[in-house]
């Protein structure tokens, strides 16, 4: 099955003992779409040649010495999100079982920029005729989603799923285990130790009484929600009602120590030192319940051999991930007005040296109709801490001004995701560590390319002190290539692209203060969600729900800013 947006199998994990690293995480922190000031977002961040702007000087640094005058500037912003979420068939099976279309929406209020510069007059006509320095926070990129989908399924179960995949690891670890380690059964889900070696799923999901075993030996297991037939075979027992959700929350920012120089009117030069901070919090959930409780008959034997009997009622499951991390890197830029209102640009920007600490929990519970069998788990708090390097990137800018009316604007930006590389340290890293991370890295190498960025911007002045603006931007998804487990192969995909379009307006005062409004739109996005294994696929067909999330966002800045 191909698609044209990025899906996501959450229902399949690594180990999850080990930290949440992957591939798509490098990819994930390492993208900017980038705030600034609401002048530079109105005109779509296409300053690389322009300059002027404190909201600019993330895309070039030596805008910042084309401005004659110091400047200070504050740019609070709001984003509101918006999800639309529904049922999304797979091509060989009609039934979308996330039936309900629901619209779920959610409202952040941040800081987009928060700056200043200082323009000292060297004196001099020709050479360096001044100098700027200045400190500048400008905000790189944000997440921001709330995001429910639900419906009725008749064929398959999230907890018939997490029976599968616990089954399915037991028989991955006895026939990899070592000649003298013990046979793993039901009873190491139940072992002080368990989240030090088991998938921490299955662990919480065994605990809280989402599937159980069927066997003497502990090693075949069924969901609450499946019927266990005489030899071993199960089906799910009725309709069940299911949810997810999912939500995530953070920014990123770069905080500059900026320098730049004017040389003879022609030459800008800029240099930027960075240190760039980001906050990443992800959640999702799945809950699952009986349309009619009758239907889910559960046997219990207790320690004397006494069967009881009650009926699945609900389960929910929940999977929370945070990410803190701090980087440095460097940039420099150059702008150059050969004259005739031509002007041209260009920066390169280092890879971002970054330091990662992370954490992620799960969580468990189930409930039937007689409440002594509920059960709840929870597991540790997993941490881990780590680096790697986003990528390098590259800016080109050309644009025309006509005077005092008019400016337009192009920018072109290539960041080479393939350059992305978790890094260990070989005298304090486990060999298993340094083995994770080598094939992640292969991973990142195998699935990732250069990402390509196209912006342009548009200023027109009917009077002095009134601008009008607008802006567009478009981004290629750096996503070049799936894996497929059953070939051990990696195919091509179609990339992703992401629009947005931005406009404005500026009031500049004939003495120091100026305001800026600006709105952006990012156009609605389409990620498929699998939230579990499809684990009947080779039995009879059935594949488990697929659900189609459509996710925009306005963003409204305005900025207030003061030259001296």
């Amino acid at each position: 099955m191909k698609r044209t947006a990025l899906t996501i199998l959450l229902s399949v994990m690594t180990i999850a003992s080990a930290s949440a690293q992957s591939a798509y995480d490098a990819w994930l922190l390492s993208e900017n779409n980038y705030e600034g000031t609401a002048r530079s977002v109105a005109m779509g961040n296409a300053f690389t040649a322009l300059g002027g702007d404190l909201g600019a000087v993330s895309i070039n640094p030596a805008g910042s010495a084309v401005a004659g005058y110091s400047q200070f500037t504050l740019t609070p912003s709001l984003t509101f999100s918006t999800n639309i979420a529904s049922g999304a068939p797979f091509d060989n099976n009609p039934a979308p079982y996330f039936q309900n279309k629901t619209k779920s929406r959610m409202t952040d209020l941040g800081l987009s920029n928060l700056g200043f510069s200082f323009n000292f007059d060297t004196g001099r006509k020709t050479g360096l005729k001044s100098f700027t320095f200045g400190f500048i926070i400008n905000r790189s990129n944000s997440w921001l989603e709330d995001m429910y989908a639900s419906g009725t399924n008749r064929e398959t179960s999230f907890l018939a799923a997490a029976a599968a995949d616990a089954q399915a690891e037991l028989e991955w670890m006895n026939n990899n285990k070592a000649p003298n380690e013990a046979d793993f059964t039901s009873s190491d889900f139940l072992s002080s130790d368990a989240f030090d070696y088991m998938n921490w799923k299955d662990v919480v999901g065994y605990r809280s009484g989402m599937f159980s075993a069927i066997d003497a030996d502990g090693k075949k297991f069924a969901g609450a929600t499946e019927i266990v037939y005489d030899g071993g075979e199960h089906m799910l027992a009725g309709e069940v009602n299911q949810a997810y959700g999912k939500m995530t929350s953070g920014n990123k920012n770069e905080y500059l120590f900026n320098f730049g120089g004017n040389i003879s009117d022609f030459v800008y030069v800029g240099f930027n030192l960075g240190i760039n901070t980001l906050n990443y919090d992800y959640s999702y959930y799945f809950k699952e319940s009986a349309v009619n409780a009758e239907n889910f008959e559960n046997v219990f034997v207790d320690q004397q051999g006494v069967e009881h009997i009650t009926y699945f009622d609900r389960a929910k499951y929940q999977y929370d991930y945070n990410v803190d991390g701090t980087g440095v890197f460097a940039k420099l830029g150059v702008i150059v007005t050969p004259g005739n209102g031509l002007r041209f640009g260009a920066a390169i920007q280092t890879p971002t040296s970054t330091t990662i600490k992370e954490s992620w929990q799960e969580g468990a519970e189930t409930r039937f109709t007689d409440s002594s069998f509920n059960g709840e788990s929870e597991s540790d708090k997993g941490n881990a801490g780590y680096r790697f390097n986003a990528p390098w990137r590259a800016n080109f800018g050309i644009a025309y001004t006509l005077g005092k009316l008019a400016v337009i604007s192009a920018d072109y930006e290539i960041a080479d995701y393939r350059s992305m590389k978790y890094k260990f340290d070989r005298h304090e890293s486990a060999d298993s560590d340094i083995e994770y991370f080598e094939s992640l890295n292969d991973d990142i190498r195998n699935r990732y390319g250069a990402a390509h960025y196209l912006r342009a911007g548009l200023e027109i002045k009917p009077l002095s002190s009134l601008a009008v603006r607008c802006g567009y931007n478009l981004a290629s998804s750096a996503l070049i290539k799936e894996y497929d487990p059953q070939t051990d192969e990696y195919f091509s995909m179609d990339r992703i692209l992401r629009h947005n379009i931005a406009f404005g307006l500026g009031y500049s005062s004939k003495k120091s203060f100026f305001a800026d409004l600006a709105c952006r739109y990012s156009l609605p996005e389409n990620e498929y969600i699998i939230p579990y294994s499809d684990y009947l696929a080779s039995v009879n067909g059935a594949l488990p729900p697929e659900i189609l999330n459509r996710h925009s966002n306005w963003k409204v800045l305005l900025t207030l800013g003061w030259r001296f």
